[in-house]
């Protein structure tokens, strides 16, 4: 190894004989059979395109600084004689015993086969509004304001995986782990135990120090090695705020989902929207993305602030088209019957068109 160029540059004194005495190291090495890795520290005004004509292989490490948060690292393979390699830029840290790689993830390359099969979610309510179920190797949008119940939502599938003898994952951005431990339990979800059964594996994830490839890794190799049937990720604010290029962003999620649906996971992912009633906005629209769209809303009706929930799209089968009404107890959801007394609720404000409260104001 010769670290670095720029000291060769400097004795050399001129270009033409700096060219030759590179291009004689190469044959002399090349004579002894030796590999022989050269670093070079960019110093030079001006791009040394004759080391990089004479060189088998040229590697491009990269260090981008963010406006807040850790530096990032990437590199980018030029040149690789004789072998095909991974184009593209690739993330890297260096940790504790060296340097870690994360290759860009292309889901064109991993293709398994599995059953489908509609996975419930324990509430018989939720399911019938979602056709029987969410597709096994799907990918499930929850968009809602905060607060509305949207991590609540995915956790009750996470639990009800769990209880089939499934395995889950969580990735978690947002809130602290220990107060959402605490809050589940307080709604009938142990995920504390799901955990030490081994059944639920559980990453708090800090979007100030991570990388988009560095957090695809992570799922994918969680998902490889524990065969995980469920997929969550809480939320997708959070994840923007790690990768501030918004169409890099839905680049590195479309590439993310596609994998996780060909090895028969089904993905859940949250998104907070903007504002509490009436015209709603989400940081990033991503809802292609999704084969399932959950919507979950604010509205007011007889002075009371109350949650609503629709299934505005499902590629892999029938939904409901209706909008229900939806509660958060000490045992989780509960869901009534259809609103259809009321007009203008995905408007935040209804119009009552009735005779009769709701049906769960009279339970």
């Amino acid at each position: 190894m010769i670290d670095s160029l720029s000291e060769i540059r400097l004795l050399a004194q001129s270009s033409l004989r700096y060219r030759r005495q590179i291009l004689a190291l190469k044959h002399y090495f090349a004579q002894h059979d030796s590999t022989v890795i050269v670093l070079d520290d960019m110093t030079t005004e001006i791009a040394d395109g004759a080391i990089h004509s004479i060189a088998h292989s040229v590697i491009h490490l990269d260090q981008l600084a963010p406006l807040y948060g850790g530096e990032r690292r990437r590199l980018r393979i030029v040149k690789c004689r004789g072998q095909s390699f991974r184009s593209g830029y690739h993330d890297f840290t260096i940790v504790a015993g060296g340097v870690q790689v994360y290759p860009r993830l292309v889901a064109a390359e991993h293709r398994t086969g599995f059953s489908g099969e509609l996975l419930q979610s324990g509430v018989a309510e939720l399911d019938a509004l979602l056709g029987g179920g969410i597709a096994a190797g799907s990918s499930t949008l929850v968009l809602g304001a905060a607060g509305t119940g949207k991590t609540l939502l995915v956790l009750q599938y996470i639990a009800a995986a769990v209880a089939r003898g499934e395995r889950a994952a969580l990735f978690e951005f947002d809130e602290e782990l220990g107060l959402m431990l605490a809050r589940a339990k307080g709604l009938g979800i142990d995920l504390a135990a799901m955990r030490e059964a081994g059944k639920l594996f559980i990453e708090q994830m800090d979007a100030a120090e991570l990388s988009p490839g560095e957090f695809a890794h992570r799922v994918r190799a969680c998902v490889d090695r524990e065969n995980i049937r469920l997929v969550a990720i809480d939320s997708l604010n959070g994840y923007q705020a790690a990768m501030p290029e918004e169409s890099f962003l839905v680049l590195h999620l479309h590439e993310l989902l596609q994998y996780l649906n060909r090895q028969g996971a089904a993905t859940f992912m949250t998104i907070a929207q903007h504002g509490m009633v009436g015209e709603m906005k989400q940081p990033i629209d991503v809802t292609y993305l999704g084969d399932t769209v959950i919507l979950m809303r604010y509205f007011e009706a007889w002075g009371r602030v109350r949650r609503a929930i629709s299934a505005v799209k499902k590629r892999a089968g029938p939904h409901e088209d209706t909008i229900r009404e939806f509660r958060i107890g000490g045992h989780g959801f509960t869901i009534g019957e259809p609103l259809k007394e009321f007009q203008g609720v995905m408007r935040g404000v209804p119009t009552y068109v009735g005779r009769s409260e709701p049906l769960m104001d009279k339970t």
